[in-house]
């Protein structure tokens, strides 16, 4: 960029950099906001105990945005909203959003913040009261983000690895990085500005049987680059897996992991994403998972809850399924089940060993001088991978397996570095898992990945067990 008094250190699309207003307007902009940020929130979630809660929500037209975004918080309260992005505008595809955008908006999957312009985005956190998160799944969001920062929200999801594996087939790796390195560095200037944007990044990854340490190994080098380039909060997410112990042990690890592994400055909230996996078809069930993913998050110690609706196996969720959502997992949430105890030997055990493959994973790169570069080079190597990749630029090489308890284990963990012990640690929690000799391997991942489905048969709890 060439402009004077553009952003610094990002390179945008050059027509996205000549609409944006210039850097000290958009510093101006939010240096003067007169209600809570992202990260004010969270900060008062921790205080409090209690878990915010947001939904998910975007559509292509710019009025009916605006209408979904006010009917949520009239209805639900949620802690914060969502401007999920379209598909489109996630790969950079602007002239395509915009054709879509002119002649079907209702053919969009999200909200397209590029092609609507800043001022539409400023509309956007003006019609309600509670701050915006800007949700995507982009490997590139530098434009995105210059354009969420001019409409003044500053929170911002993703990350150079989980939001390029999962979601794209040939982007490299090192491009990425790059791009969100860039991210981070504004996010940094703004900080030093007193300007806070939350950066949340994104441990689901392709939410089909991903270990827990995988997601938080991800999520930590991810988190470690943007401390490193000067981010002062992050959310870390993970998703819920499916086996109690297991989450509430990798949600209550990540405050212990960034102990370890970031600046004591950086302050980090745990975010528990309910279930991202194939959900019950009845209402019943998906009920039941919902509920079930809200005491999660807060025997977890989650600061923010991201809720599913009891639509998620039908399309895209109508606004009242989305507030019941919100207030079915509120009430996992409240003082009435704050007498609800698990076996905390079981989490212990768990949170020991989901730290130590964690530490295996990613130690050996910690010590690099380009952790960037370190990043890239071990996911060519192998020694950095994820499950069942969109992307060419990943082994996919890991193959996980549940349990008899429906925990999430390596059956094969490729080239992941982790040491003979962990990976006979995992082998023995297998040994109960129920397979038949008739049963193949794609029936076997079917299974697994299909967890969830029989809540649709009467009389079956989360648990594993019957009502």
């Amino acid at each position: 960029m060439s402009r004077k008094g553009d952003l610094p250190v990002i390179q945008l699309e050059p027509r996205v950099a000549a609409g944006l207003p210039s850097w000290d307007e958009i510093l101006d902009h939010l240096s003067r906001a007169d209600r809570p940020t992202v990260a004010d929130v969270l900060k008062e979630a921790d205080r409090r105990g209690r878990p915010a809660v947001q939904p998910r929500c975007g559509v292509g037209g710019h009025r009916e945005m605006v209408e979904l975004l006010r009917l949520l918080e009239a209805e639900a309260a949620p802690d914060i909203l969502s401007v999920t992005v379209d598909a489109h505008t996630r790969l950079r595809h602007y002239a395509t959003a915009a054709r879509t955008l002119r002649t079907n908006p209702g053919g969009l999957n999200g909200y397209p913040l590029v092609t609507h312009g800043w001022q539409h985005g400023r509309a956007l956190a003006a019609a309600v009261r509670v701050p915006l998160e800007v949700r995507h799944g982009s490997p590139d969001g530098r434009d995105l983000f210059a354009v969420s920062l001019a409409s003044g929200i500053l929170s911002f999801e993703g990350g150079g690895i989980s939001y390029n594996l999962p979601y794209s087939k040939n982007v490299p790796l090192a491009v990425s990085l790059q791009a969100w390195r860039e991210v981070d560095l504004v996010c940094g200037l703004l900080a030093e500005h007193g300007v806070v944007v939350d950066r949340e990044v994104f441990g689901t990854l392709t939410a089909v049987l991903v270990p827990p340490s995988i997601s938080l190994a991800v999520s930590f080098l991810e988190a470690r680059m943007a401390a490193d380039a000067g981010v002062v909060c992050l959310s870390i997410a993970y998703p819920q897996s499916g086996e109690i112990h297991q989450d509430v042990a990798a949600l209550r690890s990540i405050r212990a992991l960034a102990r370890r592994y970031l600046p004591a400055g950086v302050r980090v909230h745990p975010v528990l994403h309910q279930f991202m996996g194939v959900f019950p078809q009845t209402r019943a069930g998906a009920e039941q998972l919902i509920l079930f993913g809200g005491l999660v998050g807060r025997l977890g110690g989650a600061t923010k809850i991201v809720n599913k609706t009891s639509q998620e196996a039908l399309g895209i969720p109508v606004a009242s399924a989305n507030a019941a959502g919100i207030a079915l997992t509120r009430l996992a949430c409240t003082e009435l089940l704050d007498d609800l105890r698990l076996d905390e030997a079981r989490v212990a055990e768990e949170e020991y060993w989901v730290q130590r493959e964690v530490a295996e994973i990613i130690e050996p790169l910690l010590d690099e001088s380009d952790l960037l570069k370190a990043v890239d080079l071990a996911f060519q190597q192998g020694r950095l991978d994820i499950p069942f990749p969109a992307s060419t630029h990943a082994h996919a090489a890991i193959l996980p397996k549940r349990d008899a308890d429906g925990a999430i284990r390596y059956l094969d963990p490729g080239n992941l570095p982790l040491t003979d012990v962990t990976v006979r640690r995992n082998q023995q929690c297998l040994r109960r898992t129920v397979r038949t000799r008739n049963t193949g391997l794609v029936d076997m991942v079917t299974a697994d990945i299909n967890y969830f489905l029989r809540l649709d048969r009467p009389a079956v709890t989360p648990f594993g067990g019957s009502s």
